[in-house]
């Protein structure tokens, strides 16, 4: 099963490892017109009602693999309307090959005849709510045919996620790659077709991915997550590099919770930031009622960076752990408690592969085989883990991603610092295992950016500054 909104991040990913969607979408027309062979004999009548994107562009193709048949592409709308290219340059070869098109200008002139098959290629698994027109009274004179009706990847108007709506009502859907989740609420047989999407596209956090982090134009501050950073200590520069980054990489507000002794310092970095200081020098247990306080007024907090590995450092993070039952991200020193502390919280954890083996868990040079190795210990401590290296592992022990960007230039510290950040804003919109893909990807991303334009010898903050472009969608 895959829902709507993780096919789109797939599409866009396969794109990204080398299989263009001008590509899949041959193989899918393919899929539809095979399907629409087994459910009509040859030289049977098949109207094709098209929509002007990609889904009415999957239909176009279709059609020119129907040979043998009597075939009419019914466009809703005018051509120069089709909102893609690859739709666009398909239906220019159903013209170029003088196959037979009719443009709907109006849906009150759809005349769909007495075809033997009708498919519905009108919206996409992207589009939901009540059909509009020309949709709404084409489906109509769909549902009015006597023909078997073959929807494409869904019937329009029905959300593929849920199976709710009125819409096509169809007798049989072909969808792409796997089943979506609410095709089997359906009364129509289901055809899943594979269109060459490779698995690597779903094993790999890449471009797609940066899909998940679109914007409600009507939103608000704090509608995108506030972020506490709980270090500093022995270091001021890890928790303030945290701070920034959580900022650049979409947080409305970050607040530092830091020794008081070093809070005049971290918040010297930047002004954006807002410090909640507690008295001493380093986390010790007193300080914890003021940090689970703090804590619960906030989407995400980290915990980890700077604080160092005193031992009554490490006490204080067991226990605001221990009493902690919201999301998380832990770093640096404080990862080595968390398998012994029994905790509801949902935590991200991120330690590179020293930091690994000092939690108790497996090493291994080979991406694969540790990829094997961090599904498993994840599993077994009930966390999800992103695992830093050449390829960074990110895990929650049932679902695992790769990510492959970032460079040797990278081995300078505080990269962690702002990887670790970034994961912390984007673990407030997203799931840790997804927050944990795009804040590596974006990270290495920024990183291969700055040493593409400067060469080695880049520092933490270029990371910094790198993050927004690294985290922008760009087809």
């Amino acid at each position: 099963m895959i829902t709507s909104d993780e096919m789109a991040v797939v599409d866009r990913n396969a794109a990204a490892l080398g299989v263009p969607t001008k590509q899949l979408m041959e193989s899918s027309g393919n899929a539809i017109a095979r399907v629409a062979r087994e459910l009509v004999p040859e030289g049977a009548e098949i109207a094709l009602v098209c929509g002007r994107g990609n889904n009415g562009g999957d239909a176009f193709v279709a059609a020119r693999f129907l040979t043998g048949y009597d075939v009419t592409v019914h466009l809703l709308g005018r051509p120069e309307t089709i909102s893609t290219d690859i739709a666009r340059e398909n239906w220019e070869a159903l013209e170029q090959a003088e196959l037979a098109t009719e443009v709907v200008r109006d849906s009150r002139d759809l005349e769909l005849g007495t075809p033997d098959l009708v498919v519905d290629a009108m919206l996409g698994t992207g589009i939901t709510g009540e059909l509009r027109e020309p949709e709404a009274s084409a489906a109509a004179a769909i549902n009015e045919s006597d023909a078997t009706v073959l929807a494409v990847d869904v019937p329009s108007g029905v959300d593929a996620d849920t199976g709710d709506g009125d819409g096509v009502e169809a007798d049989h859907v072909v969808t792409f790659h796997d089943e979506k989740p609410g095709l089997s609420k359906l009364d129509a047989t289901v055809h899943v077709a594979d269109i060459g999407i490779p698995a690597a596209a779903e094993t790999f956090v890449e471009r797609g991915d940066l899909l998940r982090l679109g914007r409600d134009p009507r939103s608000h501050k704090g509608d995108h997550g506030e972020v506490l950073v709980v270090g500093g200590g022995p270091y001021t520069g890890a928790p303030a590099l945290a701070a920034q980054a959580a900022l650049r990489a979409g947080a409305d507000l970050v607040r530092v919770a830091c020794p008081a002794s070093i809070a005049r310092e971290v918040q010297g970095y930047d002004e954006n930031l807002i410090l909640r200081p507690f008295e001493g020098e380093r986390l010790t247990p007193d300080a914890v009622p003021h940090i689970r306080t703090l804590a619960a007024d906030h989407d995400v907090t980290l915990i980890g960076p700077g604080l160092g590995d005193d031992e009554a450092t490490l006490d204080a993070v067991r226990e605001f752990l221990f009493a902690f039952d919201g999301t998380g991200v832990v770093d640096a020193d404080a990862l080595q408690v968390v398998p012994d502390v029994e905790t509801e919280a949902t935590l991200l954890c991120t330690p590179h592969q020293g930091e690994l083996r000092r939690m108790g868990g497996p090493a291994s040079d080979g991406w694969r085989e540790r990829r094997e190795l961090v599904e498993a210990f994840a599993s077994e401590i009930g966390h999800t883990l992103l695992v830093k290296g050449a390829y960074d592992i990110i895990s929650d022990g049932d679902r695992t991603r790769v990510s492959k960007t970032g460079n040797p230039g990278m081995t300078v510290g505080g990269t962690g610092d702002v990887l670790a950040g970034a994961a912390s804003a984007l673990a407030c919109p997203l799931s840790p295992v997804n927050a944990g893909g795009v804040a590596a990807y974006a990270n290495g991303r920024a990183g291969d950016a700055v040493v593409a334009r400067q060469g080695y010898g880049l520092t933490a903050t270029d990371l910094v500054s790198e993050l927004p472009k690294a985290l922008r969608f760009e087809e």
